[in-house]
């Protein structure tokens, strides 16, 4: 099921047409509004006006995780603080990061979210459990979109005594939390004489911080019997669905009307021109309003895949080395 096949089954001409656009009106909204892209580009002898293709954009330099932690907030921002709707401390392994949004970015990212959780199938008679820190603004975006789908949601929070209760007293056909919190349920549960897989739940979504990829992907569907998705989710992008996974199990699907994807060859900042080679995802923003990523390398090791996925998306897909699945 599509939630937006206008977007979700575009020509790869009409994909790229659209990202150009898109992709020229950012850069020139970063540079000029943003101090810390124009000491960045400035830096690098680099200039907006130098992309005329999709293939000009490596003429600009590249964003790092270290280039985030080094830089405050308010260098990156590119609109006045009282344009800003929300803020939020993303939690990484390395530390924290403050991301700022507007109005525009949020609705960007429940639209995203929404597509995402279509894919999975969620839908307005969905009963979906958030076990999560509730001030994490990827989980916000969650509830808002499950919310548009008209499916239930019941927030669980962080404190093992409801999650007991709720899971008793609600029929969850999905669970929404981290790989981590999923366990602690399972051990929760377990302690309390109880077995995760005699609930209802039909899918489980984790929300991955660190990775594309979740290495207790296996053990959380031995344990729980529900179909596990992945959804990507570093503090750097503040939102959980720039990539999303589908029922065709392919890959995950980029989204391509929000972020434009290049593959670079590992330890090297040259373009991976060969069909399925590896190499390293990096993403640009193409409608970011507070906080534009140009170029932001993401370290997950991927490759691409161009050709129509089984479950009818045209997206351009992100495959990982290997499957836990």
């Amino acid at each position: 099921m599509l939630a937006n096949p206008q977007i979700e089954q575009m020509d790869r001409e009409a994909v790229a047409a659209m990202q150009l656009t898109k992709l020229k009106k950012q850069l020139q909204w970063a540079q000029t509004k943003s101090r810390f892209y124009q000491a960045h580009f400035a830096a690098a002898e680099a200039d907006w006006q130098q992309v005329e293709t999709l293939a000009d954009l490596r003429k600009l330099p590249f964003l790092t995780n270290m280039d985030l932690y080094r830089t405050d907030a308010l260098d990156m921002l590119t609109l006045p603080l009282a344009s800003v709707l929300r803020y939020a401390c993303l939690e990484e392994q390395s530390g924290d990061l403050m991301h700022l949004y507007t109005n525009g970015d949020i609705g960007h990212n429940v639209e995203m979210m929404a597509r995402a959780l279509v894919s999975t199938g969620v839908n307005q008679t969905s009963i979906v459990g958030l076990l999560c820190d509730v001030s994490d603004s990827r989980f916000q975006d969650v509830q808002y979109a499950a919310e548009v789908l008209g499916a239930a949601v019941v927030p669980m929070g962080l404190d093992y005594k409801h999650w007991l209760q709720l899971m008793e007293h609600v029929s969850l056909d999905t669970l929404v939390a981290t790989p981590q919190l999923v366990l602690q349920l399972i051990v929760q549960l377990q302690a309390a004489g109880k077995d995760i897989a005699d609930y209802p739940l039909t899918r489980v979504i984790c929300i991955n911080p660190a990775a594309i990829q979740n290495p207790m992907q296996r053990h959380i569907h031995d344990r729980t019997k529900a179909e596990v998705y992945n959804f990507y989710a570093p503090a750097a992008l503040g939102t959980a669905a720039m990539l999303y996974p589908c029922s065709g199990h392919e890959g995950q699907h980029v989204q391509e009307d929000h972020y434009y994807a290049e593959l670079i060859a590992f330890n090297s900042d040259e373009p991976v021109t060969d069909p399925h080679q590896m190499g390293e995802l990096v993403v640009t923003t193409l409608d970011a309003e507070a906080m534009p990523l140009i170029r932001y390398r993401t370290g997950q090791a991927v490759s691409f895949e161009t050709a129509p996925c089984s479950c009818g998306r045209t997206l351009l897909r992100v495959k990982t080395p290997f499957s836990f699945f």
